[in-house]
């Protein structure tokens, strides 16, 4: 897909990974909206390239379908759907309460269906195909403890847009999906009070280091421009995913750094 001139809206786009990717399709060329619990503020230092910013609540379904509407009328079409939104969690299962696991899956989950259902309708309804990129998490195929219900959430983004992705096939809209790790956002500043935890990730990263939102963001343009793949989950995750707690190698002796 060609981004240059496309109509898109990004879910959580008004910081975070949502704020790289619209700085990202807007350098390309594209003409963006950004659904948000808060609109973009106003000055020089905005998400450049938004055409505006609409509130919404993607937990709820009068909102988003208000949203999308309003986003379809003001640009006058839309080939691009990118739902980032979502939230973070931390909680054993056991005590974990029921609004909790609500609330999480209520945004992650949940919100990503409406939203995927919203945009996917008027793709549909305009007859000129599409492309979807969701952002999931590597915590969505990984057992972390204490993450329960957003690792539920996240894979079940991931199903989704494998069971989407076979559905709006034959309208010419293709589903994907972008599977970040640990990210440089404000969700994972919040690990900060887990001590070493940060430190220990970096370390397990194959590339070293923590992610940024804007390499995130190149990846789902990649995904966005790839014409040709539909219903796959892309690891954006430095390849901390490939980390293993059996891995024999970790028993030797460990060369020196090179730098």
């Amino acid at each position: 897909m060609e981004l240059n001139g496309t109509r898109a809206v990004v879910t959580g786009g008004a910081s975070g990974i949502g704020a790289a990717v619209v700085r990202h399709l807007a350098a390309a060329g594209a003409r963006v909206i950004a659904l948000d619990l808060r609109a973009l503020p106003a000055g020089p230092d905005d998400v450049p390239g938004a055409v505006s910013s609409v509130v919404c609540d993607i937990a709820d379904e009068a909102q988003v379908d208000a949203a999308m509407a309003s986003a379809r009328a003001e640009l006058g079409g839309l080939e691009v759907a990118v739902l980032n939104a979502g939230v973070g969690g931390f909680g054993g299962l056991l005590d974990m309460e029921v609004a909790e696991w609500d609330r999480v899956l209520g945004v992650n989950l949940r919100g990503t269906f409406l939203c995927l259902r919203a945009a996917g309708r008027v793709m549909v309804a305009s007859g000129r195909g599409g492309a979807v990129v969701a952002v999931t998490s590597i915590s969505g195929f990984l057992a972390d403890r204490m993450m329960g219900h957003y690792s539920v959430s996240k894979a079940g983004v991931a199903e989704l847009v494998r069971v989407a992705a076979r559905e709006l096939g034959p309208f010419g809209i293709r589903v994907n999906a972008v599977a970040p790790g640990t990210t440089d956002t404000p969700m994972f500043a919040a690990t900060r009070r887990l001590p070493g935890y940060q430190a220990r990730v970096a370390e397990r990263s194959a590339l070293g280091g923590v992610g940024s939102a804007d390499a995130v963001a190149a990846a789902v343009v990649a995904l966005l421009e790839l014409d040709w793949v539909t219903g796959q989950v892309v690891a954006a995750d430095g390849g901390v995913s490939l980390w293993s707690p059996i891995d024999p190698a970790e028993s030797l002796p460990q060369p020196p750094p090179t730098s």
